[in-house]
């Protein structure tokens, strides 16, 4: 869906409040992680992904998917990956450091795609592919089973996932001459753009 189709409509809406919480949660996050309280954190953490399913789900059944929802969804997945980043190191500093390269690898997914929209088109895209939902999926479950004491291995998948995203996004950037919200993925775009060439 091309940004310029979205309807005009008030910021204060459900939608928004849902991706809201989670710029609200990021400094409590923070500080039940620097506390040294694990079981909080993930209880919060739980919450904040709980309103980033439904979020979505509650600005189409409201018919209330505006750009402006796009854009912040997008700003709050860029805060919480950080947040989370910073606040597993300081809980769980030693599996940090073991899985380092991975947890590189999903913050790299997260800011690198930013930083091509923001090169290209001067603001943050917000394209919300199918793969940028299951690398958040992925993260998301797996990040639980690392850190309570599962398996890597599950994670460093999740790892590979996010970057194969990334590189969708920075691909349909680069494709695009505008920015758009909430498309499939690259091949729906490549062959709309060779649609409209024949």
């Amino acid at each position: 869906m091309n940004s310029k189709h979205y309807s005009e409509q008030p910021r204060l809406t459900l939608p928004n409040l849902l991706t809201g919480f989670r710029f609200v949660a990021a400094p409590g996050l923070l500080w039940l992680a620097w506390q040294n309280h694990g079981i909080a954190f993930m209880s919060l953490l739980a919450v904040a992904f709980l309103t980033d399913l439904l979020d979505g789900l509650a600005a189409r059944l409201t018919g209330q998917v505006t750009q402006f929802g796009a854009t912040l969804d997008s700003w709050a997945d860029v805060i919480t990956y950080l947040t989370i980043a910073i606040s597993c190191w300081w809980l769980w500093p030693d599996v940090v450091r073991r899985e380092l390269i991975y947890v590189g690898m999903i913050v790299a997914s997260c800011l690198l795609p930013a930083f091509a929209g923001f090169s290209k088109f001067g603001r943050f895209t917000s394209y919300h592919t199918w793969g940028v939902k299951l690398a958040a999926a992925s993260m998301g479950i797996t990040l639980y089973v690392l850190f309570l004491g599962g398996p890597a291995w599950p994670f460093r998948v999740a790892a590979v996932i996010c970057i194969l995203a990334a590189i969708e996004e920075i691909a349909l950037t680069l494709l695009l001459d505008e920015p758009e919200s909430n498309v499939r993925s690259f091949w729906d775009v490549l062959k709309r753009s060779i649609q409209h060439r024949h």
